[in-house]
Formats: structure tokens, sequence, C-alpha cells
């Protein structure tokens, strides 16, 4: 590899350094190739090892690169294309539903679960944890919150936790027929439990998805998922219907 030195420009040198790299991972790297070191770039682009550091930070945000533990820094594969909207709504854990879970946990609601269901704080609500995985690798997690008025046939016969427990509570929210659901999409940091799921550091920038799914004329279940934000597209059908929100007080945890 030859040097390059940056010319000056108005536009912070992290920035340009950015731009020339992410030049460099189109025409001279493939997916996957470990990147040469900080020293070995740093020398290369002419640049301090704390600007260059700056502008790998900012291309792994923007998921053109991976840092791999006990490997390096690699240049990653194309975003995953994940659909977040269906033409017909579906209940968690439906017939053709890719998201596989994990466990299962109950007890009374948090003040942002109870807001969002509509119910009592003290009430029972049912958490369910799942996964979603692509290219063999968890792309999403999600927490499920369901009310028990929303279950009131599950008993306490079935396994008290892990995915039996998730399915059976997903098989019995099924018996109910879903009359609509609505979506908002946030720009978040994971958090220290999701951010073990899904490989990354606690912090780092994630897409929030809250599903409410209504039956019976309320809200019967709301779904909270958390997605990569470096390796996932979301992609809505003609029916979506986005909402930003700012209201980090309105996230359900």
């Amino acid at each position: 590899m030859g040097t390059t030195q940056l010319e000056a420009v108005s536009e912070p040198k992290y920035w340009h350094l950015r731009t020339v790299l992410s030049q460099a991972l189109d025409t001279e790297f493939s997916v996957g190739e470990v990147l040469p070191n900080e020293r070995e770039l740093a020398a290369r682009f002419g640049v301090a090892r704390a600007t260059l550091r700056q502008a790998l930070e900012q291309l792994e945000l923007e998921g053109r690169l991976q840092r791999r533990r006990g490997v390096g820094t690699t240049v990653a594969p194309p975003r995953v294309g994940v659909a977040v909207e269906t033409e017909r709504p579906l209940w968690p854990g439906a017939p053709g539903d890719a998201w596989q879970p994990a466990d299962c946990t109950q007890g009374a609601a948090t003040a942002a679960a109870a807001a969002a269901l509509g119910v009592a704080g003290d009430e029972t609500v049912h958490t369910v944890r799942r996964s979603l995985s692509a290219h063999g690798q968890i792309v999403a997690a999600e927490l499920l919150h369901v009310p028990a008025r929303s279950v009131p046939e599950l008993t306490a016969i079935d396994v008290p936790g892990g995915p039996a427990r998730a399915r059976a509570v997903l098989r019995e929210l099924q018996r109910l027929t879903l009359e609509g659901q609505d979506r908002a999409v946030e720009l978040g940091t994971a958090r220290a439990e999701d951010a073990k799921d899904l490989d990354r550091l606690p912090g780092a920038p994630v897409l929030m998805v809250t599903t409410r799914f209504f039956a019976e004329g309320r809200t019967a279940a709301v779904s909270v998922a958390t997605y990569r934000a470096d390796t996932c597209r979301l992609t809505f059908g003609a029916a979506g219907d986005v909402r930003i929100v700012h209201d980090r007080e309105r996230q359900v945890s």
C-alpha cells in the first residue's frame, strides 16, 4: 500500500479521512478482510492516530466496518434488510415469524410498560424476550410485554420461564382477534442487557421499533425491538405508517 497524504480541506480532517477510507473500502478491500493496524493506516494517510480513530469510529457507526475481538477491524457486509411492516398485521409468534423466543419472566409492570399498555402499575405482566438472527448473527433483540388480562387461560402448569414459557404466552396471545397495530421508530442507545445480546458495547447506537397490538378495543401487547444500527436497514411496506418519536421518556423498557 502506498502513502496518501490528505490535502488541506475546510471540513474536519477526520471527516475527510472517513470519505477517503470509504472509497478505499470500495476499491481495495473485500467483505471480511482485516484492515492494516492503526499505525500503518495513520502513516499511509499522514494523520494522527486520534484522527484515524475518529474516522474509523464513524465508519463503524455507518456499518462499513466491524470491530471483532481477537481479529481486528474488518470490512462489514452490506446491511441486512429487515422488514418491520407487513400488509396484514400478525401476532408475534404467528407462522412465518422469524423471531426466536429465549425467555419469559412475569411481575409487576414497569412504569413505562404500564403506561404503554394502559394497565395499573401493580398488574402482572409477562415479558417475553426474543431475538432475530441473519447470516448467523443476532441483529435484533425484543422485549414483548403482555398483560395477564390478555392471556387469562395461561396457567402456572407450564414451566415458569425459558423458551417453553415464552412460547406458551405467544400461543395464548394468538387466541385473541388482532384488530390492528401501530409502530413508532426512533434512534436510541443500547442498554447493557441488549448490548450483550447484540454483541455491542453499552451505549452503541441502535434503532428502536415499538409496536402496540390491539384486541378487544384495548392494547393487548407492546413490543420493543432493538436493532443493530450498524448492520440493519429497516424496510416498510406500502401500508407502513412511520412516526418519528423524540420524547425519550415514552420509550418502554
